[in-house]
């Protein structure tokens, strides 16, 4: 007799859509090999998100809704099961992130998350993560749905033109990493500023932080160190956080000339160049 893995579907969200998923498929009188059949993936797959061993997509969660009639209840679940892969540190922050009506960041180091590419987030998670990285990677990309809302937060970004310049999995995934930048820009609500390497020292040497501000709650200062981030209301620190994005702002070149110097970058550092041997390498 096959040992089947009895879950509690209150232990977290995972537990609870591999329990919703047992429970309808053997409703729907299905295996799980019938299922996975249907929706296009192996059995396997299926038990191992029945027991909780395995992340499901947004994608294999948007074809069980449709193979077993649910209304939708997978593609709903999936949110919450993505969110609960960030880190628990984390998960209170992208809570206010997802309600924030305008989002604004500095980044001396990297993209911003909700602006990465699937493949530059996998480069930069996978240097260090404990778990599934494919999760770690779907929960980032799962985040970034709030910029495909039909009333998405306006976003100011502005980022250290290093963060152009240091290669983060590669010359491809760089290329395509800036090139998404520049398509993002086309959205009017998204603006991305370069704090270009010739202004030397300027007001964002302490490190990344970000300014969310809503609609009908007081706004928040969000920083990180090496172990956690922090989220603060505190008006001083507020006053001071959106003193220092001023300046930034001010120093950063122009989104115009931003979207130049990106695809300068793109071009000189990650384009197209012949090797030794004639061959073109990208």
């Amino acid at each position: 007799m096959v040992n089947i893995r009895e879950l509690d579907p209150s232990a977290s969200p995972l537990d609870y859509y591999g329990a919703e998923l047992r429970r309808l498929r053997e409703e729907a009188n299905l295996k799980q090999g019938a299922l996975g059949g249907i929706i296009f993936c192996a059995a396997s797959l299926i038990g191992q998100i029945e027991t909780a061993r395995k992340v499901p997509t947004r994608e294999f969660s948007e074809r069980l809704d449709a193979a077993l009639g649910t209304g939708g209840v997978f593609s709903r679940l999936v949110g919450l099961v993505l969110r609960s892969q960030l880190p628990s540190w984390f998960q209170p922050y992208a809570e206010m992130e997802a309600k924030a009506a305008y989002i604004s960041t500095f980044q001396p180091q990297l993209i911003y998350g909700l602006l990465q590419t699937k493949e530059y987030a996998r480069a930069v998670l996978g240097v260090r993560t404990e778990g599934d990285l494919d999760a770690k990677v779907a929960a980032r990309m799962e985040r970034q749905r709030i910029l495909d809302r039909e009333n998405p937060p306006l976003m100011w970004v502005v980022m250290s033109e290093a963060a152009l310049s240091q290669e983060i999995g590669g010359r491809e995934v760089m290329r395509s990493q800036l090139a998404h930048l520049l398509a993002l820009q086309e959205r009017e609500w998204v603006k991305v500023q370069i704090l270009p390497f010739e202004v030397g020292a300027h007001a964002g040497l302490m490190g990344s932080f970000n300014l969310l501000r809503f609609d009908d709650d007081p706004d928040i200062l969000y920083t990180e160190d090496f172990i956690q981030g922090h989220m603060t209301a505190n008006p001083q620190a507020l006053r001071e956080g959106s003193f220092r994005y001023d300046h930034l702002r001010a120093a950063a070149l122009s989104v115009e000339e931003s979207a130049a110097r990106i695809a300068r970058v793109m071009e000189e550092r990650y384009g197209h160049h012949p090797e030794p041997d004639g061959r073109a390498v990208a």
